[in-house]
């Protein structure tokens, strides 16, 4: 097989893989990206239809190019995804479709990347393949026997198959509480299996973006905004204690600095209030027609939905010792020549960490 040399590899051709070869090229560097898919930022497409950025479309694009002016405050998926096409045409960013990376490892100063399509020897690696890489499914007691329908988050698209349906879906993360709010919207009747404590947030707090009031607050002691936060959230949200939702022990920002961000709500507490969405605590097990819950009640559904989650999945090409663990620029990104862009997802944005990131990165690569 052929092999190919450059000066660096990009791994994922998503909003991190483009935000890293646009500052690459600002600054005059030659790179090839590597994208196993056949089109640029394929996670945004495979979306559900309903969903919009969280955060402020001013704080949300990726270097050099601020989303269109006409766009809403939250751009909503279809535009996200036409401003990434844009993106890449604008910078002339080709990546090679349809490669995956099957092994990366060391060759005395080089760094080999071993795909499907040949061999790539670069100075420099970028892995920006992201968080959502694998879906995650949790195993469960009687699963097997569940004659509902049963899929992951990842191939939900829309309601319309579940109106009028008992539907329940598992996990209260964004995805979760977004999904069973679009599926009470359109009809259906959602219930949400909550495991643990949740810390929920509105995505405008007294009319102010929940981003950018945790731009403003991270300064802050985190004892402080500990203290807080549950203070502000019970006046803008109300005690969610009598609904079935508890809040963690952990501190909102210290559960951020663990990888667990914030729901961010965008009207399912409001359909929790009313009703239209229940809440149940964590499976027991599965049965034929529908689940037995941790509490010992039992329900029938239709369909369960699994919003448990991704993983970042790199490790099945990257191995430990070129690992540098950590997002972003640091010690031992720099020495291996293998950096990570994407997988830091602050309260403050996932999109624009990415752009800080990218343009750090391209930097240390231009400067070394």
């Amino acid at each position: 097989m052929r092999s190919l040399d450059t000066n660096v590899v990009i791994v994922g051709a998503g909003p991190a893989g483009l935000a890293v070869a646009a500052c690459l090229k600002q600054a005059g560097q030659d790179f090839i990206i590597l994208e196993k898919a056949n089109e640029v930022a394929p996670s945004w497409r495979r979306h559900y239809r309903r969903l919009h950025l969280h955060t402020v479309k001013s704080l949300s694009s990726l270097p050099f190019v601020p989303f269109p002016k006409n766009h809403p405050r939250y751009v909503p998926r279809e535009k996200v995804v036409a401003y990434l096409d844009a993106y890449a045409e604008r910078f002339g960013l080709e990546p090679r479709f349809g490669v995956t990376v099957k092994s990366i490892r060391r060759e005395g100063d080089r760094l080999q990347v071993q795909t499907d399509a040949g061999r790539f020897n670069a100075r420099k690696i970028v892995v920006a393949t992201g968080n959502n890489a694998e879906p995650v499914t949790p195993a469960f007691p009687g699963i097997e026997a569940f004659k509902g329908k049963l899929l992951h988050s990842a191939a939900y698209t829309e309601a319309t198959p579940y109106v009028s349906k008992d539907v329940l879906v598992i996990g209260m993360g964004n995805t979760g509480a977004e999904i069973a709010l679009d599926l009470a919207e359109s009809g259906a009747h959602p219930t949400i299996s909550v495991r643990k404590g949740v810390h929920i947030v509105p995505r405008q707090l007294f009319g102010v973006p929940i981003q950018m009031v945790g731009i403003a607050s991270r300064p802050m002691p985190q004892a402080l905004n500990d203290w807080m936060f549950p203070k502000i959230l019970d006046l803008a949200l109300g005690r969610l204690e009598k609904y079935g939702i508890v809040r963690p022990k952990q501190g909102i920002l210290q559960g951020i600095d663990a990888g667990r961000i914030p729901v961010i709500d965008v009207g399912t507490v409001a359909a929790i209030k009313q009703g239209r969405i229940g809440i149940a605590p964590d499976i027991a097990s599965f049965t034929g027609d529908g689940v037995k819950f941790a509490d010992g009640a039992e329900k029938k559904f239709d369909a369960a939905i699994f919003a448990t989650g991704y993983r970042p999945s790199y490790d099945a090409f990257l191995p430990a010792e070129l690992s540098p663990d950590k997002s972003g620029v640091n010690t031992r990104a720099t020495e291996l020549g293998v950096y990570l862009v994407g997988f830091y997802n602050p309260v403050t944005g996932l999109l624009r960490e990415i752009g800080i990131e990218a343009q750090a990165v391209a930097k240390d690569i231009a400067g070394r």
